[in-house]
């Protein structure tokens, strides 16, 4: 049993039967009533996002979670499927459980979350930033420097990403994970 003083960021809680992660929260405090808790929760379980506010001190049910070291391995017709790094058994995972299917390469390691409750996956997560290889680009046009211009790029999951004129094909870049973004060109 916790109460709304442990909430942090990325807790994950039970709420009406549903798994939530805490994305934010903060406190209101007035001078005549008692004090808020409020924050915003993202769906585990489900791709629901909600704000709610408790009184302060109410009770809470967190989750306990376990992470995972885990490779990808391949993606067939069960879904993606990923290695424990030290049992070396193998999961099946759907889609809607991995936060970036699409920068997904194999052997790459990534994080699964594990209810320890019941034993099941909830989520994958994959590192901030990965290093990929271009696999297409037009090349730039020289002298089209003035401004930040960005154009489209294959990578080699199949992902398209824009990137500086200056990118080309055959190069390695850094993508940020979470926003599907050019961070920089590693040599």
């Amino acid at each position: 049993m916790a109460n709304t003083a442990d909430i942090s960021r990325g807790m994950i809680i039970k709420l009406d039967g549903s798994l939530y992660t805490v994305v934010e929260f903060g406190e209101n405090k007035t001078a005549r009533a008692a004090a808020k808790v409020w924050a915003k929760l993202k769906g585990v379980d489900n791709s629901r996002s909600i704000e709610k506010t408790w009184n302060s001190g109410d009770t809470i049910y967190p989750v306990r979670v376990e992470r995972k070291a885990f490779q990808y391995l391949y993606k067939d017709d069960t879904g993606y499927n990923f290695m424990d790094n030290e049992t070396f058994e193998q999961i099946a995972l759907q889609e809607h459980l991995i936060d970036a299917p699409q920068f997904l390469k194999e052997a790459q390691e990534v994080s699964v979350l594990i209810n320890t409750e019941t034993e099941q996956p909830m989520s994958v997560e994959l590192p901030d930033k990965i290093v990929v290889l271009v696999t297409y680009s037009e090349p730039g046009m020289k002298g089209d420097t003035a401004t930040r211009t960005l154009k489209p790029a294959t990578i080699e999951t199949g992902a398209t990403v824009n990137v500086p004129l200056f990118v080309n094909e055959g190069e390695l870049i850094r993508v940020n994970t979470k926003t599907g973004e050019y961070v920089e060109r590693v040599k």
